[in-house]
């Protein structure tokens, strides 16, 4: 089966395309036969990239993005049998993905005060992508759905009981797809179910969240009622005392809407480096004695050690550490200051091993660490194309 797997933001489209069966997925033998992204929508100067092309044209909406992403990747489009779309936030009603239509569609409408900057636009998505390949069959693949197996003593807030169930205010967690590929490539690269592992996966990128995944399921996360809670990430805060927003809402006389947008989009290493959310940047001004960027830098590492040693604990050891995303995939300086100091955690780095793993699958533990430490880079496409057919097929992940 052809599968376009589809992430649509609120001026971008990414679009991958698959052949999968479930043979193939047995046989982890998904071909890949393309990638397109497109930016900055509803500009006269949109941004078309594939492979190492790289086209600017006016492109006016996400139907004509997609239709152009469409034939780009396919001579013949017909032969797209499905499209599996990334939905950010299933609430409490999605644990798994489902097929989509506009009974589905309107459901997931529904969440969208609980992710407002997201589900709006995965449905705009959807719509355009039904209105490009109306033969195809589309299936809702959610963020939130790998962390459902979280106990209530992890997703539960402290709030008066009637208040939190009546507005689901608990947690949900995200980035459940990457969570979910690495720890299955982990194990699949080892031979072994998933099920036979402890594991700590860190997503960083510029939305960050590690994960403690105990014989296949997520038992804690650290993004929370939304992704804003947990690590410090590249404009989002992360973690902040709930007393400080009310605070600083007063002393700013900020409204709702003002705070979640400094919150959100003006906080995290943007907000604390006053220079940018690019880790490669920030890594360049610490060189250069940017003592703003330093702190966020440390900030940023700091928050993440302290989420590694929260989930050894929950887990009661791990057979190891997982970076993926942008950052943990790339940055071998922020992974040696995350994992450096761990060492009665058994978490050591080899310092060759770990300066040598740039974008690549790795294992950069030192000889005799008791805890490995893998770069895996994440592949949450090819999750959403093997996760569209499973539904599709009437088959839960095996």
């Amino acid at each position: 089966m052809r599968v376009l797997s589809l992430n649509c933001g609120s001026s971008s489209v990414k679009c991958q395309l698959f052949e999968t069966s479930l043979e193939q997925i047995e046989a982890n033998s998904d071909r890949h036969l393309g990638r397109v992204l497109v930016e900055r929508i509803g500009t006269e100067e949109a941004v078309v990239r594939s492979g190492t092309e790289e086209i600017k044209r006016r492109i006016a909406d996400h139907h004509e993005a997609i239709g152009v992403a469409v034939g780009m990747l396919s001579q013949k489009p017909h032969e797209i049998e499905a499209v599996g779309h990334r939905v950010v936030h299933g609430g409490e009603r999605f644990s798994a993905p489902v097929e989509l239509d506009e009974t589905v569609a309107r459901e997931i409408e529904e969440l969208s005060e609980l992710a407002p900057l997201h589900n709006p636009e995965n449905l705009q998505g959807y719509r355009a992508a039904r209105a490009v390949l109306p033969r195809a069959r589309h299936v809702a693949v959610f963020d939130t759905a790998f962390h459902h197996t979280l106990p209530p003593k992890a997703y539960v807030y402290g709030l008066p009981d009637e208040v939190w169930r009546r507005h689901k205010v608990r947690r949900y967690g995200f980035h459940g797809t990457s969570h979910r590929y690495v720890a299955g490539r982990y194990a699949q690269i080892h031979r072994r179910s998933v099920r036979d592992y402890k594991l700590i996966t860190c997503h960083l990128g510029n939305g960050c969240s590690v994960s403690a995944v105990e014989r296949g399921q997520s038992v804690d996360t650290s993004m929370g009622f939304t992704p804003l809670e947990g690590l410090l990430m590249g404009t989002r805060s992360g973690d902040i005392d709930a007393g400080a927003v009310l605070h600083i809402m007063g002393k700013e006389q900020l409204t709702p809407a003002e705070m979640d947008i400094l919150l959100n989009r003006r906080s995290g290493l943007y907000g604390l480096s006053t220079a940018s959310n690019d880790m490669r940047t920030l890594l360049d001004l610490c060189h250069g004695g940017h003592a703003a960027a330093r702190l966020a830098v440390d900030a940023f590492c700091y928050r993440a050690k302290k989420y590694l040693g929260a989930y050894h604990a929950v887990l009661n050891g791990c057979d190891a550490v997982i970076f993926t995303g942008g950052i943990g995939e790339n940055a071998p300086e922020i992974r040696a200051e995350i994992c450096g100091s761990l060492d009665a955690l058994g978490i050591r780095l080899d310092p060759a091993r770990n300066q040598a793993a740039i974008g690549v699958e790795a294992n950069i533990a030192a000889e005799g660490a008791s805890v490995e430490v893998w770069v895996v880079p994440t592949d949450e496409g090819l999750v959403i194309a093997r996760d569209t057919l499973h539904c599709l097929a009437g088959v839960g992940e095996p």
